[in-house]
């Protein structure tokens, strides 16, 4: 009996870009027929990936959690308990695709002899390429941090992944669809649009009267609509609920929901409208209509991918700057128009 491969894909964070690596497990299966896929990630995001049949093993770690208690023996076990699952899966390749110090540990400690990561000119933090054997440069062509895991994984198998139709593909289950449709069915009939105003970076964020204007243009444009409106931590619950008190009309603040019970509320609106940040990349991956605006960030690299997204980069000089603090930053929150925004909108559901 052939042995089939078997390979580890390291990819633990952040949320929206465990969603941009998704394609990489339809290449793999693609090129390499009966494949085993095992992936690390962080146990928050896991969800993105479980119940996805064509992954053998998820292997969830805290590196927040542990970072706070390093020498706790709790810390203590759980690495320990990692590693040796890790090393008895005895991976025939090992791709690491988060590229700095703590995904190198991993990537070295799995035990695999072909380690493979970013070359020194794309590695995060340069102490990973002591971790990793093998290091993959990016082609112009790799434009987009998707193609970019792609090009990565793909050096062992010699097919380019330009020439392939990939998907990404995140799945829940009934029970999970199930709380979603109850709650879809208390609103009432029209589309139903999600707002994301919160995201981790303040040069990722919009206005807040920004917010409030689209979503009287919205409730004016499209007559019957409800917005809801999405949160993750308790400043942008205060945000959402000072959007919500001036829009008026039919907007709802959802209550705190888990990304797993998130995505299939996600699957089931008509849109979702935001800035850089996870909830826009799931919608797109699930096939759900998107408008997103980039700032600090390039929307060439990061924007979603399909037909039924549109994109807004702000038109500033020096937008896609990467930084996550900027002396300009309210002039860049207005760099984006409104009038733009709901121009995307009328746009994809046309």
């Amino acid at each position: 009996m052939v042995k089939q491969m078997r390979v580890l894909i390291i990819k633990t964070s952040a949320l929206g870009d465990v969603v941009h690596s998704l394609p990489v497990i339809d290449y793999l299966h693609q090129v390499s027929p009966g494949i085993e896929i095992d992936w690390v990630v962080e146990q928050a995001f896991r969800p993105v990936l479980e119940h996805n049949p064509r992954i053998s093993m998820i292997h969830g770690v805290c590196f927040k959690k542990w970072k706070k208690q390093p020498f706790s023996a709790e810390t203590r076990d759980a690495v320990r308990k990692t590693i040796r699952t890790l090393r008895s899966r005895r991976y025939d390749l090992v791709f690491d695709l988060q590229g700095n110090i703590k995904s190198g540990l991993i990537t070295r400690l799995s035990g695999c002899a072909d380690r493979i990561g970013f070359s020194r000119e794309s590695v995060r933090e340069s102490l990973n390429l002591w971790c990793t054997t093998r290091h993959v440069p990016f082609r112009p062509e790799d434009d987009h941090v998707t193609g970019r895991y792609l090009r990565l994984v793909s050096v062992p198998f010699g097919r380019d992944y330009h020439s392939m139709t990939l998907s990404a593909r995140i799945v829940t289950t009934a029970e999970e669809d199930a709380a979603a449709a109850a709650f879809m069915a208390t609103l009432p009939d029209g589309l139903v649009f999600l707002f994301q105003p919160g995201t981790t970076w303040p040069t990722k964020l919009w206005r807040e009267d920004a917010w409030i204007e689209l979503g009287r243009l919205v409730h004016s444009r499209f007559p019957g609509a409800t917005i809801l409106l999405n949160w993750g931590s308790d400043g942008e619950k205060q945000d959402a609920q000072r959007i919500a008190a001036a829009v008026g009309g039919s907007i709802r603040l959802l209550p705190w929901l888990s990304i797993a019970e998130l995505i299939p509320l996600i699957r089931m609106t008509d849109l979702v409208v935001g800035g850089d940040t996870g909830p826009v990349y799931i919608a797109a991956a699930l096939g759900t209509p998107t408008v997103s605006f980039y700032r600090a960030t390039d929307a060439r690299l990061y924007r979603p991918f399909g037909n039924r997204n549109v994109v807004l980069q702000s038109p500033l000089p020096c937008s896609a700057c990467g930084l996550r603090k900027c002396e300009r930053d309210e002039q860049c929150r207005g760099s984006i128009a409104v009038a733009d925004v709901l121009a995307g909108i009328e746009q994809v559901l046309a």
